[in-house]
């Protein structure tokens, strides 16, 4: 079991046939080696360097069935992708994850992070922003999240889902850190997180889950998968509720104080079926509800969503990868005063929608190049609907309504081009977007108008751009080099949606213009020994124009474009796989401020909200017999602040989780998990005194059947 880091892409997990394998090969040194003659006959004269070698063994192949082939995935990596930093977590990581969730999979991933460091049971869920590279905590994406290349962030809040996405449905995650990306790239600030569901191949006919914990929490999942037609089909659900545990601390609670209660289920489909030997149709439905009760009774919180996806894939001569989506999400959320114990706000409805699509082509110029171009396209549009009480007197204060409408149209080509053990990469992308509809109005009690605000339309066009390079030294060692820039748009929630976290009041701001990044990296991979890995990256990443949570005075801020954080640091990451023995690490230090200047002054040279100085991950794995394996991880990140004043502190937190499979008979295992083993205190909030907890110590038991 090894969290592999390759430089290849997900696709390489699938099952390989020797003679679509030669094919492949064949078709790459053709390549490769122009300069051969059209017989085969010479192709065994182009030598690749065995770390090339592995690269192009690690492109995907048809799986063969009976004649029939199945791949469910899109077009392979192209030859440069390993020219920028990619982390890549395989199933067996997936599956051993401690708490059974996407995020704690994620965070083996040095540098990534959520807005706070609790979990999708234990945060509201519109905290759950996922970023890289320390480039500021924010409860808004800065990293692009696809799920087999559809954006899954929510339309309105840029948040990600993570309690709808089980582990154990997916194949692997592909994390590539650092800005510019072809598709969606729009979204791309701090770098992409793409995940991979599992085929029937993998998955297996049937699997099925249940555990519990020692506090009566439950986990149940299944799914079937069988073949179907010249494809296969994926049927799966999931369902996780418990009274959760404390996140306050005990000598902070009050009569009213609650467990983190949770309630979550999703279901889904996938449909994959092979229309002709080259095109292939891709079908996904997935829907989800996720209910949540934070620090005190009735302060209860709901996600949900429908999801809809279909995507063609062509691998002829000229590759095509065909995407189109459609979303629905909604959000709910009740505030209650931490001073007299009363709901002061009521977000009772905030539908919104996201629609989306991309083609990209890639046509046979030959030449050791790989060229690909495509257009693609994301609408985000929301609604807030929200009712503010007097925390005195109980009665209702205001109605208040917000919303608006953002779209992005992008244009993206690039070019791969690979002589000899030298991989060049370079592309761009023009994106068109608007800000449109925008509006905010409040009604008082009595029916008096209190705000009735129409902003006013926006529109401009982003260029960004990425290239780099990859060059095979030797058979062991490899560098790489890349520079990029990118840009995301402001969510339709910090353009229109204020916000309470009782008694700091949040204003959102319609005047909020896009994040832009800019940066450079440099990095080495060494290959020592058999089966040994060794990674470093120093990167330089800016974000100018960074929307920030800024103090205004006392309890109130508001969301501004600051001048920029600057952030540069080193990434490192080692594999050992030796036989039944594996080892993964993964570290970043990383130095990240402000940048502030007119009213941001005062920031100038203080290190980002919710931002680290160093982060560090170890697993260790050992499998004792055939489908036998013990886990444990060991994760480290240091303190941070807050908010952007540096006045509150979050500890530096360790955590030791534990993972154990034990086949029993046939396909039946027992399973135990370990969150937290060591019970260590894991701050996740500090407002002024005010302590949220992270998991304490967990014990999971329970039986698996068919993984």
């Amino acid at each position: 079991m090894i969290t592999r880091l390759l430089l290849a892409s997900v696709a390489a997990t699938l099952f390989t046939v020797p003679a679509a394998a030669q094919e492949r090969d064949d078709r790459a040194r053709r390549d490769l080696c122009p300069s051969l003659p059209e017989e085969d006959a010479g192709l065994d004269d182009c030598h690749l360097g065995s770390t090339a070698q592995d690269h192009l063994d690690a492109q995907p192949v048809p799986v063969v069935i009976d004649h029939i082939v199945v791949l469910g995935q899109g077009l392979p990596e192209t030859p440069a992708a390993p020219a920028y930093s990619t982390v890549f977590i395989d199933r067996d990581a997936l599956d051993s994850a401690a708490s059974g969730r996407l995020e704690d999979a994620l965070s083996n991933v040095a540098g990534f992070q959520q807005f706070r460091r609790s979990d999708s049971r234990s945060a509201n869920p519109s905290a759950q922003g996922a970023t890289l590279r320390a480039l500021g905590g924010n409860a808004t994406s800065r990293a692009l999240v696809l799920l087999d290349g559809v954006p899954i962030s929510d339309p309105f809040f840029g948040y990600i889902p993570f309690s709808s996405v089980g582990p154990e449905r997916l194949s692997a995650i592909r994390v590539t850190r650092g800005g510019g990306s072809g598709p969606f790239g729009g979204g791309a600030l701090a770098g992409t997180i793409a995940m991979e569901s599992a085929d029937a191949e993998t998955l297996g006919v049937i699997t099925a889950s249940a555990l519990a914990n020692h506090r009566g929490d439950t986990e149940f999942s299944a799914s079937f998968a069988p073949q179907v037609g010249d494809g296969f089909a994926v049927i799966h659900g999931r369902w996780d509720r418990g009274d959760g545990f404390f996140t306050t601390p005990e000598d902070q609670r009050v009569p009213i104080s609650s467990r983190a209660n949770f309630d979550a289920w999703s279901a889904g489909g996938r449909v994959v079926q092979q229309l002709t030997s080259d095109i292939e149709v891709q079908a996904r439905v997935l829907a989800f509800e996720d209910n949540r009760t934070l620090r005190f009774d009735g302060a209860d919180n709901s996600s949900e969503g429908q999801d809809i996806s279909l995507r063609v894939v062509s691998r002829g001569d000229w590759e095509v990868d065909l995407v189109g989506y459609a979303q629905w999400r909604n959000f709910t959320n009740i505030v209650i005063s931490s001073t007299r114990f009363v709901p002061v706000l009521d977000q009772k409805d905030t539908p919104a929608s996201g629609l989306g699509g991309k083609i990209e082509i890639r046509p046979p110029v030959g030449g050791g190049h790989t060229l690909r171009f495509g257009v693609d396209y994301r609408r985000s549009e929301g609604d807030l609907f929200e009712d503010s009480f007097s925390a005195f007197t109980g009665n209702l204060r205001e109605n208040r309504f917000a919303g608006g409408v953002n779209t992005d149209f992008g244009l993206f080509v690039e070019d791969d081009w690979q002589i000899g053990d030298l991989t060049l990469t370079g592309g761009v992308r023009a994106d068109r977007y608007t800000i449109r509809n925008g509006f905010y109005r409040a009604v008082a009690a009595d029916g008096t108008v209190v705000r009735d605000d129409s902003f006013a339309d926006r529109a401009d066009w982003e260029v960004t751009w990425r290239a780099g390079a990859l060059y095979y030294v030797t058979e062991e060692f490899t560098l790489r080099g890349a520079v990029y820039s990118g840009f995301r748009l402001p969510t339709l929630n910090e353009l229109y949606r204020p916000f309470v976290v009782f008694p700091v009041v949040t204003q959102a701001n319609e005047a909020l213009e896009p994040e832009r990044l800019e940066g450079w990296e440099l990095g080495a991979e060494l290959f020592p020994a058999d089966g040994v890995y060794l990674a470093a990256t120093y990167f330089d990443n800016e974000v100018e124009g960074v929307i920030a949570n800024v103090t205004l005075q006392p309890n109130l801020r508001q969301r501004r474009n600051l001048d920029a954080i600057d952030a540069q640091g080193f990434e490192l990451t080692a594999a050992v796989d030796r036989g039944p023995f594996s080892l993964n690490a993964s570290a970043v230090f990383t130095d990240a401020e402000f940048v502030g200047t007119g009213f941001a002054a005062p920031l100038d040279g203080n290190r980002p909200p919710q931002t680290p100085e160093f982060s560090a991950s170890l697993t260790a794995a050992y499998e004792f017999m055939q489908d036998g394996s013990i886990a444990a991880t060991l994760r480290y990140v240091s303190s941070q602040f807050e908010g952007d004043q540096e006045n509150d502190v979050l500890p530096a937190a360790t955590a030791l989780d534990f993972f154990a499979q034990l086949p029993i008979v046939d396909r039946l295992s027992f399973i135990a998990r370990a969150e937290n083993l060591l019970d260590e205190e894991i701050v996740t909030r500090n407002q002024g005194g005010s302590i949220d907890l992270g998991v304490p110590r967990t014990i999971w038991l329970g039986l698996r059947w068919g993984y």
